[in-house]
């Protein structure tokens, strides 16, 4: 099936016309109903639409004048702020830039707020600034002085800031400790405004860097805009709506196209004990993508993610040993002569690999002059790879060491094969060097993979339906325990030991020069601040997975 192309946003609009979208999704054999929602569609006609493009057209001008024009270094990184926290900074890149090149080695002046607020911006947007900026405000003990423990927006600055931290910046460990400790108390206290202790709440779970923003962004919108001195803060918060619902418009097309892809092609018939979740693989697309530019990418990407599901529920599920064996190794030759020899299901679905990857592949050397064939072949064949190795070790009973199972669980979670088919189909800066970078599974990748395979294994040990079994880090970790190791920490606290070390590599990665684009990193950091929802280690999660899908596609803001 043919998708529509990438847009872009200038003068005209960069949402394509809204059509229908699905009014159900099947999950797990069942079905989740979303009433309304074709009439709610229908209502939205194509002359509301083009009203809401002029508009948009006309803010998006006030508020490129505004950037351009804000001298005071404080009110330009709140606007920016508000754009990111709004999802509407992708429309203002240039302006956006403009200002951080601007600003970035100024930070000598200001107070906590100030100072923590541009820090955190900067470093998101890749300005490796240094923690000194943080020293006036330490006492001569080198803590943060204790006068700062009043300080409420500052403190929840700081805190935000904490979380872009790298391995050994000893003054961020310190400034989350410190302002976790005052703003908790200070939550508790009766001493704040309503809604200034909401804020400090949220703050305090959802930090800015390791969440959602789209998700966030509905609730930002109906709370009280950012109180701008030059009277942009209403202009913002207007354009933003009508973004809001332009591009819930676009995901609900791209997910009416994606079910219909997966409905043709056929694997669902085809392979009943396999899961049949063309939303759920959706969703890791949106979240590692969401610009509304995008789009192509999006469902593009979503291919490899359902046949990793699949193949995995091959290995975990259905497949003998004796016939896994013959799996992989047909997928590492890709053969003709070694596909006869798998049973008909297998042929089922090496057919539906092989026809991905070649589409795949002529596409990227299409648009991007690049044939990703041997490479994409590769992450396929160490993905079953992996997958082998674990059922190998449940076969056998057999419990690896901790390091042995993580480094292994590193490629068997997916990660490193959907972010090569990334790489390609952005075609961003392929050379042979970065092709290489990618087939040897960079730290960029890895730290996201690893983030993502301890999340999984602090949640329930079956996945939703599934029967299968591959083991843990937990269960290798107590088992290592058991047998004497001289481990000091609980398996719970050793894996969040983990991901938080994984999470400050993340952050160097992305703030080190190397092969990436910025898309490509943020697409890292996208997926890592997913995880949390797709694998809760605890139950309160799970509805909170549903009212991020409830935003993106079923909700809207009125305006």
């Amino acid at each position: 099936m043919a998708f529509h192309g990438t847009t872009t946003f200038s003068s005209t609009s960069p949402y394509p016309p809204k059509s229908g979208a699905p009014t159900s999704i099947a999950q797990n054999g069942g079905t989740i109903e979303y009433p309304n929602l074709i009439s709610e569609s229908t209502s939205f006609n194509n002359y509301v639409v083009d009203g809401i493009r002029a508009k948009q057209i006309e803010k998006f001008d006030e508020i490129r004048r505004f950037l351009s024009e804000l001298d005071d270094p404080l009110e330009c990184m709140m606007m920016v702020d508000a754009l990111q926290r709004l999802c509407i900074d992708c429309h203002f890149e240039n302006e956006i830039n403009t200002i951080f090149d601007k600003h970035y080695g100024s930070l000598n002046g200001g107070g906590l707020h100030e100072i923590a607020l541009q820090f955190r911006l900067l470093r998101q947007a890749g300005y490796f600034v240094p923690t000194d900026v943080f020293d006036n405000f330490k006492d001569k003990e080198g803590q943060f002085k204790k006068e700062l423990s009043s300080d409420t927006r500052g403190l929840m600055s700081l805190y935000e800031a904490s979380h872009l931290g790298v391995e050994g910046e000893d003054t961020l460990d310190q400034a989350n400790y410190f302002a976790h400790k005052h703003l908790s108390d200070a939550k508790i206290s009766t001493t704040l405004e309503p809604e200034l202790a909401r804020a400090v709440g949220d703050t305090l779970e959802h930090p800015f860097h390791k969440n959602l923003a789209r998700f966030k962004a509905r609730h930002y919108h109906l709370s009280p805009p950012p109180q701008g001195t030059y009277g942009w803060s209403s202009l913002v918060n207007e354009f933003a709506k009508m973004d809001f619902n332009m591009v819930r418009s676009l995901y609900q097309q791209e997910l009416q196209q994606i079910f219909t892809w997966w409905r043709e092609l056929g694997l669902s018939q085809d392979l009943k004990f396999a899961r049949d979740q063309p939303l759920k693989w959706y969703m890791w697309s949106i979240t590692a993508l969401p610009d509304p530019k995008h789009s192509q990418l999006r469902m593009e990407l979503t291919k490899p993610i359902s046949l990793v599901y699949i193949i995995d529920d091959i290995f975990d599920v259905y497949g003998t040993l004796d016939e896994l064996i013959l799996f992989t190794e047909a997928v590492n030759k890709w053969e003709t002569t070694t596909i006869k020899e798998l049973p008909e299901y297998m042929k089922i679905c090496f057919k539906a690999l092989d026809d991905i990857t070649n589409e795949i592949s002529e596409k990227v050397l299409k648009e991007h002059g690049w044939n990703p064939i041997g490479t994409l072949r590769k992450a396929w064949g160490s993905l079953c790879d992996a997958f082998l190795i674990e059922a190998k070790w449940f076969a056998s009973k057999l419990v690896p060491k901790s390091k042995e199972y993580l480094e292994n669980g590193v490629i068997s979670s997916g990660v490193p094969l959907v972010f090569a088919h990334l790489f390609f189909l952005l075609g961003q800066g392929l050379t042979e060097e970065s092709v290489c970078c990618v087939e040897g599974n960079p730290a960029l990748v890895s730290c996201t993979a690893t983030i993502l395979r301890l999340w999984d294994d602090l949640g329930s040990a079956k996945d939703e339906k599934q029967e299968g079994h591959d083991g843990s880090y937990i269960e290798c970790y107590m088992k290592e325990q058991e047998e004497g190791s001289s481990f000091d920490q609980s398996p719970q606290d050793q894996v969040f030991c983990i991901i938080s070390d994984s999470w400050k590599k993340l952050n160097r990665e992305c703030l080190s020069k190397n092969h990436f684009s910025p898309t490509f990193k943020r697409a890292s950091l996208n997926i890592a601040r997913i995880v949390p929802l797709m694998y809760s280690y605890s139950d309160s999660n799970l509805p909170t997975l549903a009212k991020y899908i409830n935003s993106l596609f079923y909700e809207t803001v009125t305006f």
